[in-house]
């Protein structure tokens, strides 16, 4: 990671907050105070990883508890392969996708996907599946014990998330989705000080380390106001 990036003639600092190994149910709000907060200057907003949001809101499915189905089976066929990301080509990650969209839906996003795809038009079963199923984390066997064992669902209510760090915390609070092909940004706090494009841009090559780095947590710093 690049320590230093610049959006629309603004330098930024990204700084990793390395924090230990988060359990599932842990208070968010502690974790900040405990390692952000000793790093923060006065302007720094942070960045939270969406995964750790839903870990500490015990919100996951263990894969034992999913079983796919023909419908996630036969839509991983047609799903994009990523060499350095495992994305949704995992019939248990999709079937996840399947349950909480449910099968009607999820049957008419693959077919307007389809017909997308052959006009050159992408991400169109994305939106046409809706329920937030892109933010579903999980299951990958490259993550560390033991979070490859387990999914992590949409973070519930991220808006409130951040409204409710920001009080505790005072501190700016983004919730980014994060991975090695993109990066969203999928709530925010009222006092970020750029909107959700440039919080985006500031975060687009995604310098979380989410597994054994134990960086899920950005202090992002406006280098013109250190």
């Amino acid at each position: 990671m690049t320590p230093i990036k610049e959006v629309e003639g603004i330098r930024y600092e990204r700084i990793p907050v390395r924090t230990h190994h988060i359990q599932f149910g842990e208070s968010l709000e502690e974790i900040i105070k405990r390692y952000a907060i000793p790093l923060a200057q006065k302007g720094d907003w942070i960045a939270i990883s969406e995964k750790v949001v839903s870990i500490c809101q015990n919100n996951v499915r263990h894969i034992s508890t999913v079983k796919a189905g023909w419908l996630a089976k036969l839509i991983v066929k047609g799903v994009k392969k990523y060499p350095n990301d495992i994305g949704f080509s995992r019939p248990e990650k999709m079937q996840l996708a399947v349950e909480l969209a449910g099968h009607p839906r999820i049957i008419l996003a693959m077919l307007l996907g389809a017909i997308g795809k052959m006009i050159g038009v992408r991400g169109i079963f994305w939106r046409v599946a809706g329920h937030r199923i892109s933010e579903i984390d999980g299951f990958n066997p490259a993550s560390m014990d033991p979070y490859k064992e387990y999914a992590a669902l949409p973070p519930k209510e991220p808006e409130k998330v951040c409204i409710d760090l920001e009080s505790k915390t005072g501190l700016g609070t983004v919730i980014i989705d994060g991975n090695n092909i993109n990066v969203e940004v999928i709530a925010t706090s009222a006092s970020v000080p750029v909107d959700k494009k440039i919080a985006r841009l500031i975060l687009l090559d995604n310098p979380m380390g989410q597994d054994d780095e134990m960086t899920p947590i950005i202090l992002v710093r406006n280098c013109a106001t250190v």
